[in-house]
């Protein structure tokens, strides 16, 4: 079955997919009605049957220490299964928290509190380890002027959210998708014969319009691209001694951006190297999780 939303972007999707898995709204006009933004009967066998209308406040609190990401997620989660219910947060996206820290607090019907509880927390949890891991990586860098880069190693459907909690951790997000910047890769130089082939195969094409970034192996690769102008070199996989002299070549004359297998202890190695960017993929797709607890405050 194939449904027309034009309304709700990729991020709101997953969002209620993700609710659905949980609340059984995954079936037939079910489904069609909760895509297209409409609140759902939901089922939760185990709360549908312990409560009925009684309202209660709950704390979200932190078990671990780190950077917000998802805040407005989780209320979106929350916003979907009633809209009623009074979620405050404390801290706001891009904002660095404490282990035990009180991080929101919820209040309305008891069943909706826990209908959206654990598909709101792994919003929370899996963005807010993005931003934190990504916080730790900036941190590396600090003072050097070299940026964290992100890259499309996401999960399916969560590209948009993850990228955000990149961003909210203190990085900077390559492209989108494939469709908003040129990057020539291997394949395409291979293909195409030459990296001077690819690049003007796309300035034939596009012109002026899509800034140009070029993948190169080598230090003679690293000459071609540079030597056609394009906005940006990556350097793939290269030791920090290869990236020294490929620096001394571009010399300044366009953006470097150094990637491939990154981790904390390559990124440390590179402090004092000049180059413009680092990507790491690891920070989307090795992330940990940040970790969050519910609790019902008790009746006085």
């Amino acid at each position: 079955m194939r449904y027309q939303v034009t309304d709700l972007s990729p991020a709101d999707l997953v969002i209620r997919a993700a609710l659905s898995e949980d609340l059984c709204v995954n079936f037939g006009k079910g489904l069609d009605a909760f895509l297209r933004g409409e609140t759902p009967d939901f089922i939760d066998v185990t709360t549908d049957a312990v409560f009925s209308a009684e309202e209660k406040e709950a704390h979200l609190m932190a078990k671990s220490s780190g950077i917000i990401s998802g805040a407005v997620v989780f209320k979106k989660v929350y916003g979907l299964i009633d809209p009623g219910l009074a979620v405050t947060f404390y801290k706001k996206d891009g904002e660095g928290f404490k282990k035990q820290e009180k991080i929101a607090s919820l209040k309305g019907r008891m069943r909706s509190i826990l209908a959206g509880e654990r598909t709101a927390l792994n919003f929370l949890g899996h963005l807010s380890g993005i931003a934190t891991e990504t916080g730790r990586l900036t941190g590396l860098l600090s003072g050097t002027g070299i940026r964290i880069l992100d890259t499309r190693k996401t999960l399916p459907g969560l590209r948009e959210l993850e990228k955000t909690a990149v961003v909210h951790g203190g990085g900077v997000n390559h492209r989108m998708g494939l469709y908003d910047m040129v990057l020539i890769k291997d394949n395409h130089i291979d293909g195409a014969g030459s990296i001077a082939g690819a690049v003007n195969r796309v300035r034939t094409r596009h012109s002026d319009k899509y800034k140009i970034e070029v993948e190169c192996r080598s230090l003679e690769e690293v000459r071609e691209a540079l030597s056609l102008g394009v906005d940006r070199i990556m350097l793939d996989n290269m030791t920090r001694s290869t990236v020294k002299k490929a620096v001394k070549i571009v010399n300044r004359k366009t953006e470097i951006e150094v990637s491939g297998n990154m981790n904390r202890r390559r990124i440390k190695k590179l402090r004092k190297v000049h180059v413009d960017y680092i990507s790491a993929g690891c920070i989307t797709y090795a992330a940990g999780n940040s970790d969050f607890s519910m609790k019902i405050k008790p009746d006085p």
